[in-house]
């Protein structure tokens, strides 16, 4: 029998998604809809088109409710106090080290050509980088500095500077969109940058940024791969969002940002 070398995924979904109160009052924020199905479901049916069937789902604010799905979950009872990075770690024990690693927020939405992009670059480690993200910052918001982050990169899309605070738009080469791959060969080192950052004093309070933690990768010299992208994906973190995306689909103008239709498909 030919050994299973297709990727693996974890989503994060253990948030408590204060900006999307009242909706998340009862249940996670990746189980909020957009298009009559949850965030949670459309990414997992999405990965799922490209072949990543080992999934996992990292639980904290109302983890029955994913539970009840029948997808395997990992719990984060640090929910409440705790980041990305760490929800992240709670399911290390679960990571194979000879099958690439997939990691995805659960308040983002994707096309499953953005995925395939993913899973055809080849580096240690790559993360999706929307080069044309004005265009739904200016949608989301009246500034779209007011929530943009930097994201500076080399001529060969490595990426050299991510998540510091801005002042203009030509400090950002794209936006990190919250979705990651990890090559099975470097999990190992994954595991151990991350296991080096919570032993420094400083980082005890065990609230490490996603960003921060990619930050660190650079500093220390490894490489970090862009996958551009231009569009083909939603972020759902405010009921603003959420009511603006629903306003779009319903006057059939959402397919200016994603093609829903793409992960819809992949559930056959």
């Amino acid at each position: 029998m030919t050994e299973d070398k297709s990727p693996q995924a974890v989503h994060l979904a253990a948030g408590q998604g204060t900006r999307l109160r009242p909706l998340t009052n009862d249940r996670p924020k990746p189980l909020v809809t957009l298009g009559g199905t949850s965030l949670l479901e459309r990414n997992m049916q999405t990965l799922r088109g490209c072949g990543v069937t080992d999934q996992v789902v990292v639980t904290g604010h109302c983890s029955e409710k994913i539970r009840s799905l029948g997808c395997q979950t990992v719990h984060n009872p640090n929910f409440a106090e705790t980041d990305m990075v760490y929800s992240l770690f709670c399911a290390a024990a679960r990571f194979s080290t000879d099958r690439d690693l997939v990691i995805s927020y659960g308040d983002i939405v994707y096309e499953e050509s953005v995925v395939q992009s993913l899973l055809d670059r080849c580096a240690p480690l790559s993360v999706v980088v929307d080069r044309d993200w004005q265009r739904l910052w200016k949608t989301r918001f009246e500034d779209p500095l007011s929530d943009a982050e930097s994201l500076r990169l080399t001529d060969d899309d490595a990426i050299v500077e991510i998540g510091r605070d801005v002042d203009g738009f030509d400090e950002i080469d794209g936006q990190y969109i919250g979705l990651i791959k990890v090559e099975s060969d470097f999990i190992d080192q994954f595991e151990t940058v991350y296991q080096d950052i919570v032993g420094e004093a400083s980082s005890r309070d065990k609230s490490i940024e996603m960003t921060q933690f990619l930050q660190t990768f650079i500093d220390r010299g490894h490489d970090v791969a862009a996958v551009p992208i231009n569009g083909g994906w939603l972020e759902v973190d405010t009921v603003s969002d959420l009511e603006q995306y629903w306003h779009l689909y319903s006057n059939d103008e959402l397919d200016r940002f994603i093609d829903l239709e793409q992960s819809e498909h992949s559930q056959s």
